[in-house]
């Protein structure tokens, strides 16, 4: 798998990366990931089923990794199978913002819980450092918005300029109807008159298109491109059964045959064509999931797919408010 730069920050990564939110929690919202975890949550069994799901990235190539605090156990798995492996020559990334609070369970009351203030940086940065030691390349806000606030706290953000000057990249994940607009707010954010970010992580998939032209402009002014959620939680894979999604379904389907590979290949294939992606996450929490991810790099989609795949997205209101149906599993 061949090495970009992500953006202009001079770090390595892969056109594909693994993240760890399907594989360091036993609840997730994808769909199947019950099936996936075969309803075994032992925290040793879902360590050594993390370290064979990592094991297979390394081996096809893969050598950018992102977990975050609250991905319940994430951190403390990729660090441990670095440690244990001895690699070096990978790119690290995790985020903080957002506390654990599921305790391990499949049903809880709140499965984490968001603060962007200063103390919970303060605090997340030591655990981070704990669990990835000199691993870590990029720590990133998870999930800024413009309600948050964390774009206008000076104090978080002098914090994050004084790590950015310790050498750590320093990035942001968006989510929501509103991803344009925080990536545009972040573009202007600067301290004693250096911009802050080196990276921004959106969702963006033939569903939802709407942060594109925003993250077009990121990468033209250098900051790397992490695309998240490329297979839409599982709702871009064989395993959306809704009736109301069959018309669409039966568009991949029709792609999918037409290459020989499964439908979340072709959905990857697309987000790998725009120019502007640095880097796009699978989401896998099995090998053969993330054996089929991969395939995506094989394809070499005609612009008449591409053009074939733009009637399937959504309003990003709609997209986002059947994301918040999907079901802890």
């Amino acid at each position: 798998m061949e090495l970009r730069e992500l953006g202009t920050t001079g770090l390595k990564v892969t056109p594909i990366g693994l993240g760890l939110a399907s594989l360091g929690r036993p609840g997730y919202i994808n769909l199947g990931h019950s099936q996936d975890l075969e309803e075994n949550y032992d925290k040793q069994v879902m360590e050594q089923r993390a370290y064979a799901v990592m094991d297979e990235a390394w081996k096809l190539g893969i050598r950018y990794f992102d977990t975050a605090r609250s991905y319940g156990a994430g951190e403390e798995f990729l660090g441990n199978w670095l440690e244990a492996r001895g690699y070096k020559n990978v790119a690290i990334g995790s985020k903080w913002g957002y506390t654990y609070t599921a305790n391990w369970k499949i049903e809880a009351e709140a499965h984490e819980v968001k603060e962007h203030s200063l103390p919970v940086l303060q605090r997340q940065w030591d655990e981070t450092k704990a669990n990835l030691a000199s691993h870590l390349d990029l720590y990133q806000i998870h999930s800024a918005t413009l309600e948050s606030g964390v774009l206008e706290n000076i104090s978080v953000l002098e914090q994050l300029a004084k790590l950015k000057n310790e050498g750590v990249l320093v990035g942001l994940s968006v989510s929501g109807p509103k991803q344009p607009w925080v990536i545009e707010k972040a573009l202007a954010v600067k301290v004693d008159g250096i911009r802050i970010f080196d990276a921004v992580q959106a969702t963006w998939n033939i569903l939802e298109t709407s942060p594109g032209e925003m993250l077009e402009q990121a990468a033209k002014e250098g900051l790397g491109v992490i695309i998240k959620e490329g297979v839409a939680n599982g709702r871009l894979t064989g395993r959306n059964g809704d009736e109301e999604f069959k018309p669409k379904m039966a568009i991949l389907t029709s792609l999918a045959e037409k290459y020989n590979v499964s439908v979340d290949s072709v959905v990857l294939a697309a987000i790998i064509a725009q120019p502007w992606v640095s880097t796009v996450l699978s989401g896998a929490a099995t090998v053969a999931h993330l054996t089929s991810n991969v395939a995506a790099l094989a394809i070499g989609l005609k612009e008449e797919d591409l053009v074939s795949l733009v009637s399937l997205k959504e309003e990003p209101e709609v997209y986002w408010a059947k994301r918040s149906t999907l079901r802890w599993n």
